[in-house]
């Protein structure tokens, strides 16, 4: 999966990846110590958002956020590792933007602590990507979302099914768009093939992606699953933005 440079580069690293600092480490301890873990306190038991303050200190606080209130997503829960800031943005985007394929144990790394931090008693049957477009895939290259899968696959001893959920349309980045945009750019975005569809009927999902934002992405593509009948739809992303 990954190119031989990628495995030396893991196996023997030239420096931090995020700060560059000399030494055996991929990620270096000051680094490591300034990635922003999510945790499970004060964010929304479904979409994983953080909870604002406020509503605590005026005696309205809920478990779930005002989005999830209004409008169930039609996932079941999403999680992410890490917020999107300081050294984990440079780890996502080398990895999308650099083609630094070699990141991806790395941030595999994060996700699997979240998914045992979270998830501790889910048993997926199966890991899923958030798929690319045909036209995006053969631009970039690889897909970060299905490194990412495949990386947690082998952490989970879950098998990795990443032609399980195909892209239909060629959406426009989601960057600058605000919700409601993002939610329509999204819609209709993802299929299951039908030759692949008794492959969900009945599933526990786990659907990967390396970032998220509002969760537009995850709930289109995890509409596209329930058509297919599956039961149970985890999402998981290294970061939050």
């Amino acid at each position: 999966m990954f190119p031989l440079t990628d495995w030396l580069r893991l196996l023997y690293p030239q420096g931090c990846a995020a700060c560059g600092a000399p030494g055996g480490e991929a990620l270096c301890a000051e680094c490591r110590a300034q990635v922003e873990v999510r945790p499970a306190e004060g964010c929304c038991a479904i979409c994983g958002k953080t909870l604002i303050d406020r509503d605590a200190a005026l005696g309205t606080a809920s478990s779930v956020c005002r989005h999830c209130r209004e409008e169930r997503p039609a996932f079941d829960l999403a999680r992410s590792a890490a917020l999107l800031r300081g050294p984990m943005r440079k780890l996502v985007h080398g990895l999308k933007y650099r083609r630094e394929t070699w990141l991806a144990p790395v941030l595999g790394e994060w996700m699997h602590g979240c998914f045992l931090a979270h998830y501790a008693a889910e048993r997926p049957d199966v890991v899923v990507p958030i798929p690319l477009h045909p036209f995006k895939r053969l631009r970039r290259g690889f897909n970060q979302a299905e490194l990412l899968a495949r990386d947690l696959s082998r952490r989970l001893g879950v098998p990795c099914e990443p032609r399980l959920l195909s892209r239909v349309r060629d959406t426009a980045t989601q960057t600058k768009k605000d919700r409601d945009a993002r939610r329509r750019n999204m819609a209709g975005a993802f299929a299951v093939p039908r030759a692949r569809a008794p492959y969900a009927f009945g599933k526990r999902i786990l659907l990967v992606d390396d970032v998220m934002t509002t969760g537009a992405t995850f709930a289109a593509a995890a509409s596209a699953l329930r058509a297919a009948g599956a039961v149970r739809i985890l999402c998981l992303s290294a970061a939050r933005d």
